[in-house]
């Protein structure tokens, strides 16, 4: 007890508060989300969004390149389909020479040691907008399930390292992991969006897809986020279906959900700093009211002494920036 025991000796200097710092962020951590669009030399900033942009593939190339000069090695990739390409079945998704399946393909051949993650959903490739198919105005759980593990097929066809289901559908997981046991990807790993809450934090992110819904809205699918115990179920269910690693969405606002995961499970969880968790980042910082690199840094090992093993973050570029800038001083 005081004056034996004395906590701020352990805080005294820098070099003793490093010493004994018990979480730390590493760009092996980092997932680096991106979005691809169709065209040549395009490079254009998403509005809500500042300082990140949707990229053609030849742009996607110089962006591949400069992640790994940074140490980034993993990126979660997303498309924006043109509306003259989409339908209520997602059609477009299964295209081998579709423009998911050419950006896995630009990746690998630019940086083959790039660790590729895709984005498993309906809703870029839905006239509806929505995660599922629709039929009077219900999502279809089964027929939808049906194409995603197509999909994801296509995905690990192109070269991707993981497929990542963002729909939450039932029973996804297992149809997906079973379809690639059956065609030989035994390899090829699930990323699975297992405590998806339908959260008002993605409005930035529906703008750099145009993936907003077209009626109603995904509460029938994605988790209510009054809900803290339906996060268990929903992971304990995809893991025992085959998911290697389950994702926590959105992340600043569910660090109970990731503590309460990484206490259950020893199945590693990535967090998802979503757009508009950055978008309000920036913002901040634009208005002067926030140090940007500091509150980021400070939100990411948030996530990690919560439990999260990845974080799948648009700051990824900057942590990279401040990581840097610490290992120099």
């Amino acid at each position: 007890m005081y004056p034996l025991k004395r906590n701020r000796r352990l805080r005294t200097t820098a070099t003793i508060r490093t010493l004994v710092q018990e979480n730390h962020l590493s760009l092996d951590d980092l997932i680096v989300p991106i979005f691809v669009v169709e065209g040549a030399k395009v490079k254009e900033e998403i509005p809500s969004m500042p300082d990140y942009y949707r990229m053609s593939l030849d742009i996607l190339v110089e962006e591949i390149n400069e992640l790994w000069r940074l140490g980034l090695k993993s990126v979660l990739l997303f498309v924006k389909v043109p509306d003259l390409l989409k339908d209520n079945k997602g059609t477009e998704a299964l295209n081998p020479k579709g423009l998911m399946q050419l950006a896995i393909q630009t990746v690998k051949k630019t940086c083959p040691e790039m660790l590729v993650m895709t984005d498993v959903a309906l809703d870029p490739y839905s006239s509806f907008g929505h995660d599922g198919i629709v039929e009077e105005g219900i999502i279809l759980n089964d027929p939808t399930k049906e194409v995603l593990a197509k999909i994801a097929l296509s995905h690990a066809q192109a070269g991707a390292d993981f497929v990542a289901p963002s729909d939450m559908m039932d029973g996804r997981v297992e149809h997906i992991r079973e379809l690639l046991e059956a065609e030989g990807f035994h390899h090829t790993g699930i990323l699975s969006y297992s405590a998806k809450y339908a959260s008002s934090f993605y409005g930035p992110f529906r703008d750099a897809l145009d993936s907003a819904p077209g009626f109603g809205d995904k509460k029938t699918y994605q988790m209510d986020f009054h809900n803290r115990k339906e996060a268990l179920t929903e992971t304990t269910l995809d893991i025992e279906e085959g998911a290697d690693i389950v994702m926590v969405k959105p992340g600043i606002a569910y660090l109970d959900i990731i503590r309460d995961l990484a206490e259950q499970i020893e199945t590693p969880i990535a967090a998802y700093q979503v757009s508009g968790e950055y978008a309000m980042l920036k913002a901040a910082a634009a208005k002067g009211w926030i140090d940007y690199d500091a509150v980021v840094y400070e939100q990411l090992i948030a996530f990690k002494r919560a439990g999260a093993s990845l974080i799948a973050t648009y700051t990824a570029k900057d942590v990279a920036r401040i990581l840097g800038k610490s290992e120099s001083t």
